[in-house]
């Protein structure tokens, strides 16, 4: 059966071939939605060195979410273009490794659901359970697929699209010295948020250090930015987050290794109240209906995303030395976790 695909697996095709030899292609899974074949796919770029340091970014693990989709299809495409002539690009190609997976929830995409095909919610998928109680719901439950931020059944694999993605984490970015992730989503509200792990505990991860020194280092370079940068943990916390889960991975398989996972939550409200119309379709609440603010949206971000790939080539300029460690970790707890415990998960590397 031949797959029929949504527009966006038709643009990640166009995308791949205009690439050419630069880049390379991994079909993670294929999965099954209203009789269609759909696959999950990654696109690599740049060093295959595992001693040398990695940028993914990630996007639709909601499906219903097509914005993040999106804008991680916009920046693919900018890195394409730019190879026929941008010397530099190819000198940062050289010293880094480049991973896309614009769609890790076709399924959900073909069919307008925040869900995968199977009805199970994969940010709430992975097998780490919160250590405090969770917003009713929103974070995660496993009563039913007809109730969302289903988990999926209890004791269950992950579902394929789950476990296609930390395959990928433990081939490409687990292994290596240093990684950034950015996972692009859109949320209901009013500011485009950065979220840095935990979901599951508000006790701040072990490398919250380098965190504080990228948050800075960004400040420093991008003065009048939009962003707020903060723990997940001060909006709410959830179960099963994959982030989290291949977080601790690494810190269990490659404890010598850095991986700081982000989440982009972009805040919808900045385009429903420029039509509130919009807040009568599902797909309106999380998604630009008009043109010109769906083009304005995907610049918007651009900086962003072309930001993270040269902090991460470039991260032994600004990560903090020994010495300065403990200043960054005192001075982001004050920052991030005045009002919440202060313990460390894993304390420092």
């Amino acid at each position: 059966m031949q797959p029929i695909r949504p527009t966006e697996l038709e643009q990640l095709d166009r995308l791949i071939e205009l690439g050419g030899p630069h880049v390379q292609t991994q079909r993670l899974c294929a999965v099954q939605a209203n009789g269609r074949e759909l696959g999950v796919t990654a696109v690599m770029l740049g060093a295959a060195d595992p001693t040398l340091p990695a940028v993914a970014y990630v996007g639709g693990v909601h499906g219903l979410e097509r914005i993040g989709a999106e804008v991680v299809l916009a920046h693919l495409a900018s890195v394409v273009q730019r190879l026929r002539w941008d010397d530099l690009l190819h000198q940062l190609l050289g010293r880094l490794r480049m991973v896309f997976v614009p769609m890790v929830n076709p399924g959900g995409l073909l069919l307008g659901t925040r869900a995968n095909p199977q009805g199970v919610d994969l940010m709430r998928n992975a097998p780490v359970d919160a250590q405090d109680p969770v917003p009713f719901l929103i974070g995660g439950q496993r009563w039913s697929a007809t109730l969302p931020w289903y988990r999926g059944p209890m004791g269950a694999p992950m579902e394929p699209e789950s476990e296609a993605l930390c395959r990928l984490a433990g081939q490409e970015l687990l292994p290596r010295p240093f990684s950034l992730v950015v996972d692009c989503h859109s949320g209901f509200g009013i500011q485009d948020r950065i979220w840095f792990p935990f979901a599951h505990t508000r006790r701040p991860i072990a490398h919250l250090a380098e965190l504080h020194a990228l948050h800075r280092v960004f400040q420093q370079t991008h003065a009048h930015h939009h962003y707020v940068f903060e723990p997940q943990s001060l909006q709410y916390l959830a179960h099963g987050d994959l982030w989290d889960h291949l977080y601790l991975q690494q810190r269990q398989r490659h404890p010598a290794g850095i991986m700081l996972p982000l989440t982009l939550e972009m805040g919808s409200w900045l385009w429903v109240k420029k039509n509130p119309r919009q807040l009568f379709s599902r797909h309106g609440i999380f998604n630009p209906l008009i043109a010109h603010r769906q083009q304005r949206v995907l610049r918007r971000h651009m900086g962003l995303l072309d930001f993270m790939a040269r902090a991460a080539a470039s991260h032994a300029r600004w990560r903090p030395a020994p010495s300065d460690r403990d200043l960054h970790h005192r001075q982001a707890l004050a920052r991030w976790y005045d009002s919440h415990p202060r313990g460390s998960t894993g304390g420092h590397p």
